[in-house]
């Protein structure tokens, strides 16, 4: 599972089983419609996984999380996190 940061400033979540691969895919305009339409991307976070649900389902929460708590994730402030939780933003 990774997060891609847009020249938009604006992240796209996805997952795969070959990250180096689909970064190449990414980066030659061969992604997502989404990637596509902002490219370059950058790599600003990943997880790894033993199964492909297993990321697929994490991609769907990180998806549904707000900017503040996806920038939180992918600076490590998981204390931040935290409290973003906590208040709802």
């Amino acid at each position: 599972m990774y997060i891609l940061k847009c020249n938009n400033g604006l992240y796209y979540t996805g997952s795969t089983i070959n990250l180096d691969q689909r970064l190449i895919q990414h980066e030659a305009g061969e992604g997502a419609i989404f990637t596509r339409k902002h490219l370059p991307v950058q790599l600003v976070y990943f997880e790894k996984f033993s199964r492909i649900d297993e990321a697929f389902g994490r991609e769907k929460q990180i998806q549904g999380l707000s900017r503040a708590k996806k920038e939180a994730l992918i600076k490590g402030d998981f204390e931040l996190l935290v409290q973003l939780s906590k208040s709802k933003k």
